[in-house]
């Protein structure tokens, strides 16, 4: 059996282990501030995992997608670390701030460049904004048959074969590949990599491809910017408490004083 092609649709996200703190909205541009490092995104590292299965128990090549207009390829070289075969970044200031529809175009246009494929997988969602929609939007536009909430995946005789998650347990679906299936946090977190290992084997690591919009044949009329029409911080929950003391009698009293005075 010759070796299947997958790819990882990979999407690079502030920490969202990081502190409440650490995210602010800017009131006059309303774009939300982030001091946060950047990881990859565990659903799509969810999907990573999986693809490594794949490779382990069938032989298989795996790329990495991953676009945005500040991808840090030092953060998505970890891909590489656990076990992809190839790194592709999309990188163009076109690519800031797109709705899920334009995404999925420029992934859809980065996956035709790549030629043949058997397999897409990207996460359930993202790990910032959880929309949940470029997967199946991805797999619309390229034409393939999509599979969603995947915690199992098993190749067989030129088929994918999927546990699918469902309200009452899961479901068993196939599909005929080349399918892009989204992958669920059920399917376990990415293997664990020494930071000694991570870092041996970075050194080893040469430079990553990037491509942009024009290498794509993306037009920049084809893309649509996500719009947010308002956005605000949190608002402020801190709360005054007052302890009452006394006997039972003079607790009642003064409880139904301070009942009285919020009316």
């Amino acid at each position: 059996m010759k070796e299947i092609g997958i790819i990882v649709c990979a999407k690079q996200i502030p920490d969202p282990e990081a502190p409440l703190s650490d995210v602010s909205v800017n009131a006059e541009t309303q774009e939300v501030v982030v001091d946060a490092p950047p990881v990859i995104s565990p659903f799509d590292e969810n999907a990573l995992e999986v693809a490594i299965r794949l490779k382990e128990e069938l032989g298989a090549k795996i790329t990495v997608l991953s676009m945005g207009k500040k991808v840090s390829d030092t953060v998505l070289r970890k891909s590489l670390v656990a076990g992809a075969d190839e790194l592709i970044l999309l990188q163009d200031d076109a690519f800031e701030k797109l709705d899920s529809h334009s995404i999925a175009s420029a992934l859809a246009g980065a996956i035709r460049k790549i030629g043949e494929f058997d397999l897409v997988l990207t996460g359930r969602q993202a790990g910032d904004w959880d929309s949940g929609q470029v997967g199946l939007i991805l797999g619309e536009i390229l034409g393939l048959p999509c599979i969603n909430l995947a915690r199992e995946i098993k190749v067989e005789d030129g088929n994918v074969v999927v546990k699918k998650v469902i309200p009452e347990g899961y479901e068993r679906v196939r599909a005929k590949m080349p399918a892009l299936v989204t992958v669920s946090n059920e399917v376990g977190e990415l293997r664990y990599i020494s930071r000694t290992k991570m870092l041996k084997m970075l050194k080893g690591v040469g430079s990553i491809p990037s491509w942009s919009a024009e290498d794509l044949g993306i037009t920049l009329e084809t893309l649509q910017k996500m719009g947010i029409m308002t956005l605000s911080s949190p608002p402020d929950m801190r709360r005054d408490c007052q302890f009452i003391e006394g006997t039972p009698d003079e607790l009642s009293d003064k409880l139904a004083a301070v009942f009285k005075s919020l009316r």
